[in-house]
């Protein structure tokens, strides 16, 4: 590569870093938080016994695993407005990550608290607490350490999946790159810049994730 080819990966540099920090990572994290909330209900939903609550949500999963995220993307922007709801780029994102976030999640979750031996709900029972109690006490607290692996792995996925919100006109990472390689015509180096920062973070989120992996084996065994 010649001295103007490095130039422009460095010029670019900072400009793909900081949408990837301000834009992408935020954008991942509130994502992911309220797509957690969103499981949490749906699996508790489709635990519950109540026909009308687990087939709601079985419909909601359903749905979710069965449609491509930026098919769902597209409902939410393109979509919606069609029907008088108009939501800006950045949130519309952030409602179709959650919504996809939580259909996934929620089986994992679901899977987690039915893998926590049906003793111990009888152990709950038998000091005296409630169904509510003892999930929320005894069953929960065991499952989530099951769940931190998948769910970790979600998250991961869902920062690269960030990218699809370039086609809604939010200005992450993907987006910034685009606009460099369309006015450089440098598109194999600028995405490949891109790419790589998307591996590095990725890298980092995968670090801590062993981290956390680690430290909860280590309070199991205890």
């Amino acid at each position: 590569m010649d001295a103007d080819t490095w130039q422009l990966i460095l010029d670019s540099f900072w400009p793909l870093l900081r949408a990837g920090l301000i834009v992408t990572i935020p954008l991942a994290v509130a994502s992911f938080a309220i797509g957690l909330v969103l499981a949490i209900a749906a699996a508790l939903m489709r635990i519950s016994g109540n026909v009308v609550l687990s087939g709601i949500a079985r419909f909601y999963i359903s749905v979710i695993r069965g449609t491509p995220l930026l098919v769902q993307l597209f409902l939410v922007f393109y979509g919606l407005p069609q029907i008088g709801i108009r939501i800006d780029p950045l949130p519309a994102a952030i409602i179709a990550f959650s919504l996809n976030v939580g259909g996934y999640a929620a089986e994992v979750i679901r899977a987690a608290i039915l893998s926590v031996p049906k003793g111990q709900w009888e152990a709950g029972f038998t000091v005296g607490l409630s169904r509510a109690s003892t999930l929320r006490r005894i069953i929960i607290p065991q499952a989530a350490r099951v769940s931190v692996p998948p769910l970790s792995n979600t998250f991961i996925s869902l920062v690269k999946d960030t990218s699809l919100a370039a086609v809604i006109t939010v200005t992450e990472m993907f987006r910034v790159a685009q606009n460099i390689a369309a006015f450089s015509y440098e598109f194999l180096i600028i995405y490949t810049e891109a790419a790589v920062i998307y591996w590095v973070f990725c890298l980092v989120l995968s670090l801590g994730q062993n981290i956390i992996e680690k430290r909860l084996d280590r309070y199991v065994a205890h």
